[in-house]
């Protein structure tokens, strides 16, 4: 019987779906592939932003028309055929979405986004530098998460109250993913995105 694995990049302007044939488990191929872009957010200069429902609908849009793609060429292609999927995506974006409905409560603040700048130079004023470098092995830069969701606990009053009260997931866009292809049953993510958050 066939065997194929979904394969998601969730990138920075798109998502790509691949569907591979690994049947022949020495010569996998590509059986069919698709792409979705999406909107790029620039509140103002220096700031990028994602709709973490139009990812969602990008990764969903590229999906079923893969999905058709592998049905036309493939004689008896069946989704019940595919092993596995994984997952690559844009790491330092971050998203905060709530527990039950796994609605965003924010925009994503994407990876590229400078509006943490100030904050990074003031903690490294301070001398906070050598800790961050201790504790994440990262530079104390902007391109990072962590100062990324304090702006969002900052500035957000939503996105605050729903971490103090534990309603709230935060993620990576995998994260984001897996909880939605679950319907909300894992949040979880792997160790390669994890270091970089």
């Amino acid at each position: 019987m066939a065997q194929y694995l979904l394969s998601i990049d969730q990138g920075t302007t798109g998502s790509t779906i691949l569907i591979i044939d690994v049947t022949n488990k020495t010569k996998p191929k590509v059986l069919a592939k698709a792409t979705a872009n999406f909107e790029q957010h620039f509140p103002q200069a220096g700031w990028v932003e994602h709709d973490l429902e139009q990812i969602w609908q990008s990764v969903m849009s590229a999906t079923n028309e893969a999905l058709e793609k592998a049905a036309k060429k493939a004689d008896g292609f069946d989704q019940s055929q595919i092993l596995s999927l994984g997952i690559t995506n844009q790491r330092e974006t971050v998203c905060v979405y709530d527990k039950k409905t796994l609605q965003p409560l924010n925009k994503a603040i994407v990876w590229q986004c400078r509006r943490t700048t100030e904050m990074c130079e003031n903690l490294k004023a301070k001398g906070m530098e050598p800790l961050f470098r201790e504790k994440t092995g990262l530079l104390l830069d902007p391109y990072f998460s962590g100062t990324k969701l304090a702006w969002l606990a900052q500035n957000n009053p939503d996105v605050k109250s729903k971490l103090e009260s534990k309603e709230a997931y935060v993620g990576t866009i995998d994260t984001y993913l897996i909880a939605k292809l679950t319907g909300g049953k894992s949040h979880v993510t792997e160790a390669s995105n994890a270091c970089r958050t």
